[in-house]
């Protein structure tokens, strides 16, 4: 059978377009059909990428306003204004899908702009408005149509969108999701969020330094699931002393608009009712793959009971042979950094290469202040396992480092196999933790121990320090504290 292209790929996300890229350099023909006018996906459109430069311009007016005196900058009247800072956002994520689209047609990828769906595992339709000849910007046509497309492998990789809670529905106005809590445009008085995961955090974050008064419901006893119950307990806490107000181990009951204000009702696991009323409520309560209109139905693809695609965690293909599928869609963690992983993955495997996604090594992050990062296994965790363990600590009020930044809140925790010295999980909250967790990810994927990292020399005066120290001290032998 003859083919129009080697491979498809559905989806213009970290996974999809990564993919595409990685096929292109392996000499496959690739073709990558995306619905959005823009590529990046949620990542880069909604989520990652946006949410972050939201971080950094509210955490920089925090510092200004808060804290300029003690570095010495005497500043008068410091203000913010809403409007620059979303065009900020904005320009930054144009440029960044602008330089997506870039790789696109530097590795000679065609880019179709359109909904794409399987009539069988070899056969995609795509309805348009979109190009097809091998441009990669948004041609649209003028009138919608269909047109069918034959590849020897197609690749899944529609990522995924919030969870909506049925009796929470969005309307945009008063119950939002993340994609639109990113782009207010007036700072809520009073904001609660459903959810104290990543998301819930990160954007609770953003308008509590703006003004808000935040307030975050979750059911859990704990933030952040996943993360050492320790290290979440020192985050809470310091979250909490920067203004944001924990509800835990609290469920919705029900939620109301009345006036132009939304009452929520919530109760504890004593069922003790809990009243709060606010300007505007953000579900965050996690998001789920998109699957939807996808002609799975036309395949023998399976779902998992959660509803994610099921694959061979070996290959990533699907229970349709020639049919793959990666990111947010299948099992394992929705971060950006997975997604990138197994796009690479599934284009060497699909090129007969080696192609693999160390997923023990996945490091995750919460991008508030401090920030939050980990990867590997807590202690509940080793305790299920019975797995028997050091534990090493330092605080970042003893490094030099984090007292120049006037950030001194927080610590490091490594966990190390008793027996082997092996390095089982690295927990930080503190300053750059999203950029001094690379170095445990590195250790753990290749089996370092603490030894290891205590004869790394880290350069002084570093935050990276503090990761030696906590090694140190997994040994007993910290030197400064």
């Amino acid at each position: 059978m003859s083919y129009q292209y080697d491979v498809i790929v559905i989806g213009g996300g970290p996974a999809g377009y990564v993919a595409a890229i990685r096929l292109a350099q392996l000499g496959k023909k690739t073709l990558l059909v995306e619905k959005r006018a823009t590529l990046g996906g949620t990542c880069l459109n909604v989520g990652c990428i946006p949410t972050k430069v939201l971080l950094d311009s509210t955490e920089f007016f925090n510092i200004a306003k808060n804290h300029g005196e003690e570095f010495g900058v005497l500043l008068e009247a410091v203000t913010f204004d809403l409007e620059k800072i979303m065009k900020r956002k904005e320009k930054i994520v144009e440029d960044r899908c602008k330089g997506v689209d870039f790789l696109m047609t530097k590795n000679r990828i065609t880019r179709i702009r359109g909904n794409a769906r399987l009539l069988g595992k070899n056969l995609v339709e795509v309805q348009y408005p979109g190009p097809v000849d091998g441009s990669s910007g948004d041609l649209s046509r003028e009138t919608p149509q269909k047109e069918q497309f034959t590849s020897e492998f197609v690749i899944l990789a529609t990522g995924s969108v919030p969870i909506e809670i049925a009796s929470i529905p969005f309307d945009g106005e008063f119950i939002v999701s993340s994609d639109r809590a990113i782009s207010l445009e007036a700072v809520p008085k009073d904001l609660v969020v459903i959810g104290a995961g990543a998301i819930g955090l990160e954007l609770g974050a953003v308008w509590s330094r703006l003004g808000s008064r935040v307030r975050i419901i979750e059911m859990m006893p704990n933030l952040i699931g996943g993360i050492d119950r320790q290290m979440a307990s020192s985050a809470q806490r310091l979250l909490a002393s920067n203004g944001i107000e924990f509800f835990m181990e609290h469920r919705v009951q029900g939620v109301e608009i009345k006036n132009r204000r939304v009452e929520i009702r919530a109760v504890n696991k004593k069922e003790e009712l809990v009243e709060l009323s606010a300007d505007m409520v953000l579900v965050a309560v996690g998001r789920k793959p998109y699957t939807e209109d996808l002609g799975l139905e036309n395949t023998n693809i399976e779902l998992t009971q959660n509803g994610r695609i099921r694959v061979d965690p070996d290959t990533f293909m699907t229970s349709e042979p020639g049919v793959y599928a990666i990111g947010d869609i299948i099992d394992g963690p929705m971060l950006a950094h997975k997604a990138e992983e197994e796009g690479v993955a599934v284009a060497e495997k699909i090129c007969g290469l080696e192609g693999k996604v160390h997923y023990n090594t996945i490091a995750s992050i919460v991008y508030t202040s401090p920030e939050i990062a980990w990867v590997g296994l807590g202690e509940d965790q080793l305790k299920s396992q019975s797995r028997e363990y050091n534990v090493g600590r330092f605080l970042f009020r003893a490094n030099a480092r984090a007292h120049a930044l006037n950030e001194v809140e927080g610590m490091v925790k490594i966990l190390a196999d008793k027996l082997s010295d092996k390095i089982l999980g690295v927990f930080i909250v503190g300053p750059r933790a999203s950029e001094l967790i690379a170095e445990a990810s590195l250790a753990m994927k290749y089996e370092a121990t603490v030894d290891d990292i205590i004869h790394t020399v880290h350069s002084h005066p570093t935050l990276s320090e503090a990761i030696k120290e906590a090694a140190l001290d997994v040994k007993r032998r910290a030197i400064h504290s």
